[in-house]
């Protein structure tokens, strides 16, 4: 809902890189950055921008495709799972995970799960665009926000 209020309201090029660089400064903040974060934020957020200018900023089906690429940028965070696992588990044992926790964490990141972390902000995307936009004909656009 923010991401599609933000993009409403502002119709130019950088809007969404800022809030994916918010989001990264959050994740930076909160000691969860890592460079996979880093490179997937950008990437799809540049996407995002790319996606925008090419659907003039203002067209509901342009900033709904856009919002579904910048959420996919959010598989940055569980992705390094995935990516080093090996790495992963022997850093979580390492730091004193119990070895039950360290079993679950190993049988979750299958590569069935892998399809659904990339499926999952596809899906989510979608309905969360046609939730903001029956949200804005019904609050917004009659309060003059948008």
């Amino acid at each position: 809902m923010p991401f599609m209020l933000m993009v409403a309201k502002v119709q130019k090029l950088g809007a969404v890189f800022l809030m994916g660089l918010i989001t990264a400064l959050i994740y930076f903040a909160t000691g969860q950055f890592t460079l996979v974060i880093l490179i997937s934020m950008a990437s799809t957020c540049i996407l995002a921008e790319v996606v925008r200018a090419v659907t003039k900023y203002n067209s509901f089906k342009g900033n709904s495709i856009a919002y579904v690429i910048f959420s996919l940028g959010m598989v940055g965070s569980p992705l390094p799972i995935w990516l080093f696992k090996a790495d992963f588990l022997a850093q979580i044992t390492e730091q004193g995970m119990p070895a039950d926790y360290v079993a679950a964490v190993e049988a979750l990141s299958s590569n069935a799960m892998l399809i659904v972390l990339f499926v999952a902000p596809i899906i989510g995307g979608i309905i969360g665009a046609f939730i903001a936009r029956s949200l804005f004909k019904k609050h917004f656009v009659k309060a003059g926000i948008v």
